[in-house]
């Protein structure tokens, strides 16, 4: 049993899946910290002064705090547009190292279309006779 968990565990899938994930917690802090930091401030600061995660309704002793859900959803949005337009790069590039062009190899006719070409051959020189005459 430990064999077969190790070797499902160094597959290479399993090993370029748990560093994607890595990779993209801290990608998503990143793109958080842009959203909340900066975007959002000039969002705010267009908009006449507005904290969009102060933004709540109150309603008795209850706070729905839609500013904190509208921020949220474009960290969400922001970090999956930018994840697209880094896989789409990946892929442009995977394909950029893929379509090298190869060495075409010499094609070796086979022995009838050796015959053909002679005969070809044959048949013009035996034409440009005939129209010389």
């Amino acid at each position: 049993m430990w064999k077969e968990f190790k070797a499902f565990a160094l597959k290479g899938n399993v090993l370029d899946l748990a560093v994607g994930v890595i990779i993209g917690g801290a990608f998503g802090k990143i793109v958080s910290s842009l959203v909340q930091d900066l975007i959002m401030p000039l969002i705010g600061i267009l908009l006449g002064g507005y904290d969009f995660t102060k933004l709540m309704v109150k309603y008795g002793k209850s706070e729905i705090k839609y500013g904190q859900f509208l921020q949220n959803t474009l960290d969400f949005f922001i970090i999956a547009f930018s994840i697209f337009l880094f896989v789409k790069l990946l892929t442009r590039l995977k394909r950029k190292g893929e379509e090298a062009p190869k060495p075409a190899e010499p094609v070796v006719p086979s022995r009838e279309e050796l015959l053909l070409t002679d005969i070809r051959d044959l048949l013009k020189e035996s034409r440009k006779e005939r129209s010389q005459e």
